[in-house]
């Protein structure tokens, strides 16, 4: 008579999900996005706050005027992040790392003073 296989102690444990380290485009990449959604919320909360004049880029202002203060962000900021995603692809990672610093510098910083009250 045939006895039943011995399930105990003959578990199969499946391998654990390997772990995948981000490849510094992809941290460069991921920083671009971050920088731009950060500059786009702030930048409509200090248009929201101080009107539409203090936005200093004539082409943002002039989506704001057209489509309105949410919309206007929207596409200028959907804009920056197509063109980011065409460097990333084009594998221009040291553009995108550029880019992304340059925002940071003269958009997010400047946001931060503004809607801190330090200005």
């Amino acid at each position: 008579m045939a006895s039943a296989p011995a399930l105990i102690g003959s578990f199969h444990r499946p391998n654990p999900v390997p772990i995948r380290r981000l490849w510094y485009a992809e941290v460069l990449w991921l920083a671009f996005v971050v920088v731009q959604a950060l500059d786009g919320a702030m930048s409509y909360v200090g248009v929201q706050l101080h009107g539409l004049g203090i936005e200093g880029n004539p082409l943002v202002a002039w989506y704001l005027g057209v489509l309105g203060p949410a919309a206007g962000f929207m596409v200028a900021k959907l804009f920056a992040v197509t063109c980011g995603a065409v460097l990333y692809v084009a594998a221009r990672y040291m553009w995108v790392g550029l880019l992304t610093l340059v925002y940071v510098i003269f958009a997010v910083a400047p946001w931060v003073r503004v809607l801190s009250g330090s200005v």
